[in-house]
């Protein structure tokens, strides 16, 4: 088969963020580049990011904000097309952006801008865009072909570009490891990230029951790694960017450490104000720093003994320091997460050792190329994965 009208030197499988990015960049080399996606519109991960503003990098886009079995594999590819060349590619479209917190930049314009930026990049060089568009089929023989619910294609290279299971509802799936299994390669299984924390339901009557919709800055920690931003109480579990950030760590059955009075020590303080404000009750004490009914639920099943009206000069310092000690490091053991329902993105993928961290091209399908989320590299909160994604496409595109 190579019927020039569907003969492509490229074909790119995901319209997403690394999708667009590699065809912009193969359009740029004089490529003929086709870019398919089964969705009816390019890039809804996209369009719902960071609340329909997109946030499309991070000022700290460094390798230490990534996970995979390799945490070197991603290095190449952040050094050559970094955050500040996207935003670079935002100021030549005359989009505006601001930081919000902790390096995020976020887009003015909402996400739709980026999304027209990206589209008329690709459409300035060239590139053939099919939507509502599913794959069928991945067969190589001397060229790759296509088969689609819009036609037949083949290529020169193919590049998998389609992404996680993340948010299932929008139409993702582990196709990406299903075509890399196909030609032989390593994976590691998918599985959620960037995710809320669920519990068991007697932890839930005991810690959690309408406590749903309070938010707190605290550390959260598992596996000798922490992030301080806000937890979210849930009907469920407990979510917000804390505990978003910290489930990429976190494996079945560990526990998470959180400490809830991040800038106080808990054991000085009580210590001291049982000396100073012994006929103060703890719940009140606790309301300096936590809504009522969290100081009160807090007071109440940290330890054994519920302790919320009781005067400080009433608990004993070894009950005290006990309780203080909680309040520093509550350890806590999710029962699970959301899963990918909920899931931000997902850990897993194509093995790093299978593919060329210069290229993204597969060692053992010449031709064949994984970026984005179908490769095993996740970056955290924030812009992160994004930046992974503009990069990883990036630098495919200069090969492709």
């Amino acid at each position: 088969m190579n019927n020039r009208e569907s003969y492509y030197d490229v074909i790119i499988i995901g319209a997403g963020a690394a999708g667009l990015m590699c065809a912009i960049e193969a359009g740029k080399r004089g490529r003929r580049v086709l870019l398919l996606d089964k969705a009816r519109k390019l890039a809804p991960k996209i369009l719902i990011s960071g609340g329909g503003r997109c946030n499309f990098t991070n000022l700290y886009a460094d390798p230490e904000a990534y996970v995979s079995a390799n945490p070197h594999f991603c290095k190449s590819a952040l050094a050559r097309y970094t955050q500040w060349d996207f935003i670079a590619l935002m100021d030549k479209h005359q989009l505006s952006w601001q930081e919000k917190t902790l390096g995020q930049l976020f887009c003015d314009d909402k996400s739709p801008a980026v999304v027209a930026m990206l589209e008329k990049e690709c459409l300035e060089q060239g590139v053939e865009i099919k939507l509502n568009c599913a794959v069928s089929s991945v067969k190589s023989g001397k060229e790759f072909s296509i088969s689609s619910t819009t036609g037949d294609y083949c290529s020169e290279t193919l590049v998998i570009a389609s992404g996680g299971p993340s948010i299932p509802r929008m139409g993702a799936t582990d196709f990406g490891i299903q075509v890399a299994r196909q030609f032989g390669l390593n994976v590691i299984p998918f599985i959620p990230a960037l995710v809320p924390f669920t519990f068991a339901p007697q932890d839930i009557e005991r810690y959690f029951i309408d406590l749903s919709g309070i938010s707190l800055e605290a550390i959260v920690s598992c596996n000798g790694v922490s992030f301080r931003e806000n937890v979210l109480i849930t009907h469920r579990g407990l979510s917000g960017p804390a505990c978003l950030q910290i489930s990429s760590y976190w494996r079945q059955g560990d526990n998470i450490e959180i400490n809830l009075l991040p800038e106080i020590d808990a054991e000085n303080w009580l210590l001291e104000a049982r000396q100073t404000r012994g006929k103060a009750s703890l719940k009140t004490l606790l309301a300096k720093y936590f809504p009522k009914r969290l100081a009160v639920r807090l007071a109440d099943t940290l330890l054994d003994t519920a302790y919320a009206d009781t005067a400080l000069g009433a608990i004993n310092s070894g009950e005290l320091k006990a309780f203080a000690s909680c309040l520093n490091c509550w350890v806590l053991r999710p029962a699970g997460t959301e899963g990918m329902r909920t899931a931000e993105v997902s850990l897993g993928g194509v093995n790093t050792d299978e593919l060329s961290s210069k290229t993204m091209q597969a060692r053992k399908a010449p031709g064949l190329y994984f970026i984005g989320e179908t490769v095993d590299v996740t970056g955290w909160l924030g812009g992160y994965n994004f930046q992974w994604a503009w990069a990883s496409g990036w630098v495919a595109g200069q090969v492709v």
